[in-house]
């Protein structure tokens, strides 16, 4: 039996405190970046924050498996049983400048289906909850997405991949955006963009994304009454709540709306 409430006191916690630890060190950090590839940046402070979350999901789950960022190929990772999904750090991009838009996202599924999601954006002091079928909470007050209806006075979100071989799709996704947006964000953490939607404070987010962007904030969204679906089917090996292919979050007034957009581009 999945004690719930346990899970997600131990994500808050760990989150918290590996937040904590990497604005400690913000300005070191800064300095100390390597690259995955031509533009994927990685901190000693993204290893930091790994290690201190895995510290205290070993500690009270030693045999339980992580699933990071830094660890696999997503593709083919065997997501069966229970399963922790953390991002130490979304938005490294910002952090090793020092913009104060970065967000720790842990999750907890079992057999795929994320039960539990924290998303804690420590420079920003605020902490995204949600546990299935019971809501979704900033700092312990309950959020709804927003109440629009209008897709032409929606502000929507996105984003784009560290290696851009083919730009074509993004310009496109772009330009359809802008003309039927009231206008658009790229903020590169979308972890708080899609929480961002839950609290309504964006219209919508997308952009094709991996299971440790969308598994703690997508519960969120979802929990708080967005809306969730993707622009290209699900692989039948890999589960819907961490699909990120093309995903879509929105709140309930301008979703048809926009993936008819989207997908009619």
């Amino acid at each position: 039996m999945i004690d719930s409430d346990q899970i997600l006191s131990l994500a808050r916690t760990a989150a918290v405190m590996a937040g904590k630890a990497v604005t400690e060190q913000w300005e070191q950090s800064r300095q100390e970046v390597r690259y995955k590839g031509k533009s994927d940046a990685v901190s000693t402070a993204d290893l930091r924050s790994k290690e201190i979350i895995s510290a205290y999901i070993r500690a009270e789950f030693p045999s339980q498996r992580i699933l990071s960022e830094e660890d696999v190929e997503s593709h083919a990772f065997d997501y069966s049983g229970p399963l922790w999904i953390i991002d130490p750090i979304d938005g490294t991009a910002n952090y090793v400048r020092g913009h104060p838009y970065f967000g720790v996202s842990i999750a907890f599924a079992v057999d795929g289906v994320v039960q539990v999601g924290c998303v804690h954006a420590p420079a920003l002091q605020e902490t995204f909850t949600a546990i299935r079928d019971r809501g979704a909470f900033l700092n312990g007050e309950p959020i709804r997405p927003s109440s629009t209806d209008s897709l032409a006075r929606a502000v929507v979100s996105t984003g784009f991949p560290h290696e851009k071989g083919d730009i074509a799709p993004l310009l496109q996704r772009i330009k359809v955006l802008l003309a039927s947006c009231q206008d658009i964000r790229r903020s590169s953490s979308p972890v708080l963009d899609i929480s961002y939607v839950a609290s309504g404070r964006l219209d919508a987010h997308t952009e094709t994304l991996f299971p440790w962007d969308i598994a703690a904030a997508g519960l969120i969204a979802t929990e708080a009454g967005a809306i969730r679906s993707n622009l290209v089917p699900v692989p039948d090996h890999i589960p819907a709540d961490l699909w990120g292919e093309e995903v879509v979050f929105a709140s309930s007034g301008i979703h048809g709306a926009l993936v008819a957009h989207l997908l009619n581009s």
